[in-house]
């Protein structure tokens, strides 16, 4: 039974038919039918309150939507989502990033986590390993890209997810069926067709021939339509880097012409109109050289590695303007570090620090210093891929479908 209050003027107050929140201390009931509670907090306009949220963790916000029905249609709500996710992608000083990192150990393999402000600003930052769709030790994991918090990964070169890390939910790609021929192999792009608000996935898969010719074909994978869809063949040369790059709209690959013992040109693939185009390339002289296609800080950029030289780092600061190409450091010899190669850079600081993969290893090159700085991170060794993601509330489930599963629970069929 429900004490009674000690004072007669203290009465329930009656529920406000106002759709603005408002917070209040409850009080016990008498039989009097006046209203005067014992505090009430004045009301929040809902476009104070989306500010003023959007400004948290994307984990704290998971917890608040079970305040009230309006808090959790509030922060579930499409509007609100992309709010959040700019006022967290746009923070210089990456409180919500994260740096994801597959390893691969002489038994196991396993994905990795860590605060990308702890390793940009402190000698030692702690690891933690994060569950992740058909987690197995046994299952080899590839990191394909992120976007916007999602992340897609494949599972033994086979297994396609996309995955928010953040709220742990994710969805699994159908089968593309592609007939594969004997000889074959295939690169994978991840991105974001802004126009049509649609994630999709794009797979080349290559077949060489003896004539020094490359067969292709390419499909198109939607999250909105959940299915794949065959478009024109990606033509011209044999694809260099692993994974295409996500930058402007586009998913972009190195390509090497058939036939061209040095060279190789920059194709593009517009995820909205699924036509092909070119990037030009920056003029970075002549000499042998190990080229890597990246992007950084969501432009695309080039990373220049002199055969037991320097290392030059390109960024095209206006994206399709051939003259924007900008050389934006250079990286001295390292020694007996040249036994190991640079992967393409994957954030600059604020102050300019660059943070690289250094063969297996996580690395910060200071510009204004030419120093690399190691950060030690507890549990990182032997770093097969590394990826940064930005924490988020977007959802891997095509307009909330609620197709999305837990990590860890998905089993082979």
């Amino acid at each position: 039974m429900e004490p009674k209050c000690k004072s007669p003027s203290h009465q329930e107050p009656k529920r406000s038919k106002s759709t603005h929140l408002q917070t209040q201390i409850p009080t016990t009931s008498t039989q009097s039918s006046t209203t005067n509670p014992l505090f009430v907090f004045p009301p929040i306009l809902p476009e104070i309150l989306s500010e003023i949220l959007s400004r948290l963790p994307a984990k704290s916000l998971s917890r608040f939507s079970c305040v009230s029905k309006e808090w959790c249609a509030l922060i579930s709500s499409s509007e609100f989502v992309k709010l959040h996710l700019k006022a967290s992608a746009f923070r210089k000083d990456y409180a919500y990033h994260k740096l994801l990192s597959s390893f691969a150990g002489p038994r196991s393999f396993s994905v990795m986590q860590c605060s990308l402000q702890s390793v940009m600003s402190e000698p030692l930052t702690e690891g933690f390993h994060i569950d992740y769709p058909m987690k197995t030790p046994h299952n080899s994991v590839w990191i394909i890209g992120s976007c916007n918090g999602l992340v897609c990964i494949a599972i033994e070169e086979k297994y396609l997810f996309i995955w928010n890390p953040t709220t742990g939910k994710f969805k699994k790609v159908p089968d593309p069926r592609v007939k594969l021929k004997p000889g074959f192999y295939f690169m994978y792009g991840f991105g974001y067709d802004e126009l049509n608000d649609d994630y999709k996935v794009v797979g080349v898969f290559c077949i060489f021939h003896t004539t020094n010719s490359c067969e292709t074909e390419v499909m198109v994978y939607s999250m909105k339509g959940d299915s794949w869809r065959k478009i024109e063949d990606l033509k011209g040369g044999f694809l260099l880097n692993e994974a295409g790059k996500f930058a402007n709209g586009k998913i972009h690959w190195a390509v090497s012409p058939f036939g061209a013992s040095n060279g190789w040109e920059i194709v593009s693939l517009d995820l909205t109109k699924e036509t092909y185009g070119k990037v030009e390339r920056p003029d970075f002289g002549e000499g042998n050289s190990d080229l890597t296609l990246g992007v950084l800080c969501g432009s695309l950029c080039v990373l220049c590695q002199y055969e037991k030289a320097h290392m030059d780092l390109w960024v095209m600061r206006e994206y399709g303007v051939n003259e924007s190409w900008t050389k934006m450091f250079t990286i001295p010899p390292l020694d007996d570090h040249w036994n190991r190669t640079f992967s393409s850079p994957l954030c600059i600081s604020k102050n300019g620090e660059v943070v690289l993969v250094l063969g297996s290893t996580i690395v910060v090159f200071d510009p204004k210093s030419k120093a690399l700085r190691y950060p030690e991170i507890t549990n990182f060794s032997a770093v097969l891929e590394a990826d940064i993601y930005v924490e988020s509330l977007v959802s891997p489930a095509a307009d909330g479908d609620g197709e999305a599963g837990t990590p860890g629970r998905e089993q082979h069929q």
